[in-house]
């Protein structure tokens, strides 16, 4: 036996799990193991990134998990002969570290970095193999500088902008919101209910790139999840359409209304403006003082509302009359304006034509205010084939079928969405829906009146905040008006001290009460100016962050253009679901910006996208209010990294929400134990011949070796743990009979395993592969190849059946073929007496694994 075997299998390994940590983390520290190669490294390069982190508190059972897979994933690549990169940071700006600075009356950079040290600490522990040479800090001016720079970039180009217009408002936080931040109504941060508040604001815009950003997605199909590819064509939700001209009595200019069925303006019977749009104040300003009262009440009311409260299908419909008429581009008819909440004002133009016959909301509008319904399709004709017949009565006017009448909205309050063909519409009657809509914006573009157009639901990005730890916004506002920029070689902005200063929200950004740091001088006039007081939302943090890892202590460049073309963009991109809208969105928007300046090659960030479910107990979200949390440390200093490591990933599928109820951290700490004495049993030298060994055991090893590829790709990582637990299970049962731990088989095995375990349970695979007799680092080892010989199969198992019911097993050749495996299965002396006085009236072989017998009598 060698000298790193000297115990049984009935013994416990002399280090303890916690020991066994310690020793190769201090390892690997000292070596650094992981970091990724430079330059002069040829092997090919893998980028693998999880999402990085906000510094909260300590670690947390989320974090085990996300950072457990990204793990996986990366060591994965370094065994396949990889180059990897798979650095960490922690995106430390934002609103939970500011409040929690003003509860403390403290820095909230105290906060934030003491959380950075306590994470960094239990990553280390956790034995996450990343590259410690690249971390970064998104509240560092190393970092926040290149945000400011990145700004100035979209400035140059058109796409920053400043404008006021109606934002989400957070009355506790004091800040304006994203819509993406807005969940159910409600501030994603504290809960408050969010309310609409007119701000001058920045923004990036990001509309400019609706058409790419929704039609790359088509390059990521089979890469990303499809729920995330949906939802982000969803929030995107481009509309194709026509913009229409109507005029409104005693206004010069026209309002221009975006429509998605320009082949119903026949039937459009009203007009609607949003209440918050900048147009209804101006057409209720002619109306009548009571009107004027009425509406001024009906906006308090509305400002209060939220875009999905506004949007429900389910909510009675309100509104106010504003004495106002526009007029009907195709037939000149006059639509009385009405200001509803129904209607956005920052959908289209913030004013719609409304059809209620067949548009629901516009119906439900209609019948709550008595309004008129015109029918202009109908949904009974077929809409392939010739066109109908139309019938008219006396004086041309085409009589509606029976069918329609029996289904008028009117009456049944259901709108008429479906296909048809036109009616009651002039010289559209009878053509379908699509050639209606064509013909349509044909004419409206020949009489000036409109024009094919497309709509979008994505708003451009909103990213002013009202807060102070944030990056600082490098424009400056003269006293002319004007606002420019900050010089490049003025960057970084630097946040101030907040000595003296109120952080307490208030609704303007604190930074405006920094005396010392607000006033300034443009550098271009050497005239006394402002700086802007707003910080950025921080999902310009994260919009590049991924770059910045690639040249994180660069202080010329954010990163080098060079090394983005060698390691960018991501091979596989790790996180939760939550933020398949909030941050995905703006890197690929960012990335889209910096492809076309001409910085990055590439024009998606993430290659792959891999979403892992939530971390529960007893089927609800852990949280501290809930008390049902379940604590990474406790965890950690009871069981040891490799445990907890091994129980999360065998839980479940990554995307699946696993109940720690229902997770076994002693199961899987026995099953360490087991593996470590398996190490320790081997009783053959390093660099035995394997051949000749026991051969059903090297059977087990060869098809782990050619299935475990495919497992770690699919992210059956679950599978993959219960694969290894076969395999201590065949190397118990060798080392036990036989030859027992001195057949070269048993070493193949076990060296496999340590290989292969090191994905999962690293410490315990370092101290395997040493206990093998091997200089470590086993995080290094390429892994071997299957040797086909080995996988393929002399005999197996056939289970006959009678009326689907197992009577027997047999051994077979396994190439044998039907006629010959049916004659075996009847020789069989169980399946005689089982036929035994019975009708074989049919049989079922699927050589070599089943025969059914199907019988009666």
């Amino acid at each position: 036996m060698s000298e790193h075997s000297a115990v049984s299998h009935d013994d416990t390994p002399s280090l303890s799990p916690h020991a066994i940590q310690d020793k190769w983390q201090a390892y690997w520290e000292e070596h650094d193991t992981f970091r990724a190669g430079g330059d002069d490294d040829t092997r090919p390069r893998k980028y693998v990134l999880a999402m990085f982190p906000y510094p909260s508190g300590d670690l947390h059972m989320g974090h085990a998990e996300n950072y457990l897979y990204s793990d996986i994933v990366a060591r994965f690549w370094r065994h396949r002969g990889h180059n990897v990169l798979n650095p960490i940071g922690w995106d430390s700006f934002g609103l939970p570290a500011e409040n929690a600075a003003i509860r403390r009356g403290a820095d909230p950079r105290e906060w934030t970095y003491q959380n950075i040290d306590q994470q960094k600490a239990g990553f280390k522990a956790y034995g996450v193999s990343f590259d410690w040479s690249r971390v970064l800090h998104t509240s560092d001016p190393e970092y926040y500088r290149w945000n400011q720079w990145l700004f100035l970039k979209l400035y140059e180009r058109g796409l920053a902008y400043r404008k006021k217009s109606p934002v989400n408002w957070c009355p506790r936080d004091q800040t304006v919101l994203a819509n993406e931040q807005v969940v159910d109504g409600r501030c994603e941060r504290c809960g408050t209910e969010v309310v609409k508040k007119k701000l001058t604001q920045w923004y990036f815009k990001i509309t400019d790139y609706a058409d790419r950003l929704l039609d790359d997605l088509n390059q990521l199909e089979g890469f990303w999840p499809h729920k995330v590819l949906q939802m982000q064509r969803n929030w995107i939700g481009r509309s194709v359409g026509a913009d229409v001209d109507f005029r409104i009595e005693g206004r010069d200019e026209p309002v221009t209304v975006f429509s998605t069925r320009p082949d119903t303006l026949h039937g459009a019977t009203f007009f609607v403006v949003a209440p918050d749009a900048d147009l209804a104040a101006e057409l209720v300003a002619d109306a009548s003082p009571e009107v004027q009262a009425q509406f001024a009440e009906y906006l308090a009311k509305v400002q209060k509302e939220t875009d999905i409260d506004r949007q429900s299908t389910d909510r009675p419909k309100t509104g106010v009359f504003l004495e106002r008429y526009a007029i009907n581009p195709v037939n000149g008819e006059r639509l009385p304006v009405w200001a509803a909440d129904y209607v956005l004002a920052d959908y289209g133009h913030g004013a719609v034509m409304a059809v209620p016959a067949h548009d629901q909301r516009d119906l439900d509008f209609a019948r709550a205010f008595d309004l008129p319904i015109k029918v202009v399709v109908d949904t009974t004709a077929p809409v392939t084939g010739a066109i109908p017949v139309i019938e008219t009565d006396a004086d041309g006017v085409p009589i509606m079928p029976e069918s329609i009448d029996d289904q008028d909205p009117a009456v049944t309050g259901i709108a008429l969405t479906g296909e048809g063909r036109l009616i009651n519409s002039g010289d559209l009657d009878g053509l379908s829906k699509r050639n209606a809509v064509a013909r349509q914006i044909e004419k409206l573009e020949a009489s000036g009146l409109g024009r094919a157009a497309k709509n979008y639901r994505l708003r451009d990005w909103l990213i002013s905040r009202q807060r102070f730890w944030g990056t600082p916004i490098p424009m400056l506002h003269t006293q002319d008006g004007e606002i420019v920029p900050v010089a490049e070689d003025q960057l970084p902005v630097r946040l101030p001290s907040v000595e003296g200063l109120d952080l307490s929200p208030k609704g303007t950004s604190p930074l405006g009460a920094a005396e010392s740091w607000v006033r300034t001088v443009d550098p271009t006039t050497g005239e006394p100016a402002l700086r802007d007081p707003d910080t950025m939302d921080t999902f310009v943090d994260s919009s590049w962050y991924y770059l910045r890892f690639l040249s994180p202590n660069s202080d010329t460049v954010a990163f080098d253009p060079t090394e983005a073309r060698r390691w960018a963009p991501v091979d596989s991109y790790i996180g939760g679901v939550e933020h398949a809208i909030l941050h995905l969105l703006y890197a690929r928007f960012i990335t889209k910006v910096l492809f076309d300046i001409g910085l990055v090659d590439f024009t998606e960030p993430f290659s792959s996208l891999i979403n892992q479910g939530m971390v529960i107990l007893d089927g609800a979200k852990m949280s501290k209010s809930k008390g049902n949390l379940v604590l990474f440390q406790e965890e950690l200093d009871a069981h040891g990294a490799d445990a907890l490591r091994v129980s999360l990933a065998f839980a479940g599928p990554v995307e699946d929400d696993k109940d720690w109820a229902d997770v076994s951290t002693t199961g899987a700490a026995k099953f360490l134990a087991r593996a470590l004495r398996v190490a320790h049993d081997v009783d053959s030298p390093v660099g035995v011949v394997f051949a000749g060994g026991d051969a059903g055991l090297r059977r087990v090893t060869h098809r782990l070796l050619a299935d475990a590829p495919g497992l770690v790709e699919q992210t059956k990582f679950n599978v993959l743990v219960a694969r290894l637990m076969e395999l201590v299970n065949a190397i118990r049962k060798t080392i036990d009979s036989g030859a027992g731990a001195s057949d070269p088989a048993v070493r193949e095995a076990a060296e496999t395993l340590a290989v292969m375990l090191d994905l999962i349970a690293p410490h315990s695979a370092e101290e395997m592969w040493e206990a093998l007799g091997h200089e470590p680092s086993v995080g290094l080892v390429q892994w071997r190849s299957a040797d086909p010989a080995l996988l393929i199969e002399d005999t197996v198992t056939t289970a006959v059946q009678v009326n689907g019911k197992v009577r027997t097993t047999l051994e077979v050749p396994a190439k044998i073929g039907d006629a010959e495996l049916e004659a075996l299965a009847r020789a069989d002396e169980k399946v005689q007496r089982a036929l035994e006085g019975k009708e074989v009236v049919r049989v079922i072989v699927r050589a070599p694994k089943i025969v059914n017998f199907a019988v009666k009598g």
